[in-house]
């Protein structure tokens, strides 16, 4: 049986251990990260990393980008040079238009380029949580925030939109028994990694009045804003917050961008939208983590948004649009009895509630060796130890009939073990309280 890495460590047998940092504690392996160790094997159809298809990143464009720029001695020596902590100016002027085009109106200084919108989180959770602060998450959340803001050893509360008792009253009175103040209200508001789901205008509206009452930041994780597919797009967050502030400045909201998504990942290069009180920290944080962004790669991706973005949006989409409809048709056709899923209007993931009482962790080292097949087990995406027969699918990577081919002998495969379950519990259970298959979450 395939031993599938997990976030422990059995380092703490060592004696650097006991020298660490208290934070240290909370800074674990990502289980999507240690889990694509094992996955270069060609039989293994991956549905596991949200990873682009490198088919669609436009590389005759980047090619082109990175001669031009060595061919001009002025901008080579440039792109070769020490450069503004704060980013690469032109790039920035892209962003404040583009931003502009969202509905964010902004200038230069409002704009920190980032390694990644993944430092971008890392920053902000430097720079807001003390220990026994809150943040407020949905469940599940991207785990590449847990491990981000996990690290400055927060309290998590479970961001709620419907009603119900979430009130500031709530949220302020939980973190005063933490022993900290409401920090941070984080949220992937478009086809959100890992479920899929979409806020719509009235929970975005909902989520400002809740960081207006508990003094709260928005953190809004904007990574796959670019990619809808269907359905109308809802204003940026940060948009709606402008207009509640009277302007960037007066805005309860940061925006988190990223080219890793739309152009490629390999250059590493995102930002951050906010007022500039906030901005202007961040930049002292970025000094001291890594001087500034390399400046080659903001030069040449901002040639390449320039040229090309707008151009290739139509067809990342479509790519993305038809293998996610071959994930859901193949679910529909094959999943069993008490199967959920989503159906998401853009992104790259779908997010699949498997019958109860299926450890959707337990269950992965079969669906490699015998489905070979490999997903990311969502109890990975909680804070609060749930989501147990919960998994992320990601159908970025494959083709349609690869999909297909993989969602069915991954189906088999949970249909098997429902069916040993279920015979297992008595006909007095079964059938009672399941949901039909097909069932979608929304």
């Amino acid at each position: 049986m395939l031993a599938i890495p997990t976030a422990s460590s059995d380092h703490a047998a060592q004696p650097w251990a006991a020298q660490f940092a208290s934070r240290a504690g909370g800074m674990v392996a990502s289980e999507i990260r240690e889990l694509l160790k094992i996955l270069a094997r060609p039989d293994i159809i991956s549905f596991a990393g949200g990873i682009p298809d490198p088919a669609l990143f436009p590389a005759d464009q980047f090619a082109q980008a990175y001669a031009q720029l060595f061919a001009d001695p002025a901008r080579r020596a440039r792109g070769l040079q020490y450069s503004l902590s704060e980013g690469d100016p032109a790039l920035r002027e892209w962003i404040v238009a583009h931003m502009a085009e969202q509905g964010v109106a902004c200038t230069p200084e409002n704009v920190l380029i980032t390694t990644g919108a993944q430092q971008a989180l890392d920053f902000i959770g430097k720079l807001m949580l003390s220990p026994g602060d809150t943040v407020i998450a949905t469940a599940p959340t991207y785990l590449g925030a847990l491990q981000a803001f996990s690290a400055y050893e927060p309290h998590y509360e479970r961001l709620r939109l419907d009603g119900g008792n979430a009130t500031p009253a709530h949220y302020l009175d939980s973190a005063r028994a933490h022993g900290g103040r409401p920090k941070l209200l984080y949220v992937v508001p478009d086809f959100a990694n890992p479920s899929g789901e979409t806020l719509d205008l009235a929970q975005r509206r909902r989520l400002l009045e809740l960081a207006q009452g508990t003094g709260a930041l928005v953190v809004e994780d904007a990574a796959y804003r670019q990619l809808r597919y269907a359905g109308d797009p809802v204003p940026p967050i940060t948009a709606l917050a402008c207009e509640l502030g009277g302007g960037i400045e007066g805005a309860r909201s940061v925006y988190c961008g990223t080219f890793s998504k739309t152009l490629a990942p390999g250059c590493r290069v995102g930002w951050i939208v906010g007022p500039r009180a906030v901005i202007e920290k961040l930049v002292l944080i970025k000094q001291a983590a890594d001087l500034h962004s390399g400046t080659l790669d903001q030069a040449v991706i901002g040639d390449v948004a320039r040229a090309c973005l707008a151009d290739r949006l139509p067809v990342l989409r479509d790519a993305y649009r038809r293998r996610r409809d071959a994930m859901l048709a193949a679910l529909a056709s094959s999943a069993p009895a008490g199967t959920r899923w989503s159906r998401p209007d853009g992104g790259l993931f779908v997010w699949v509630e498997l019958p109860a009482g299926i450890d959707a962790r337990a269950l992965l080292p079969r669906a490699i060796e015998e489905a070979k097949v490999a997903y990311v087990p969502g109890g990975a995406f909680f804070f609060d130890g749930g989501g147990a027969n919960t998994l992320r699918l990601s159908f970025s990577l494959a083709d349609e009939a690869t999909i297909d081919r993989g969602m069915r002998s991954l189906m088999a495969l949970v249909t098997e073990v429902a069916g040993r379950q279920s015979g297992e519990a008595g006909s007095a259970s079964a059938g009672a309280g399941s949901l039909v298959a097909g069932a979608a979450l929304r």
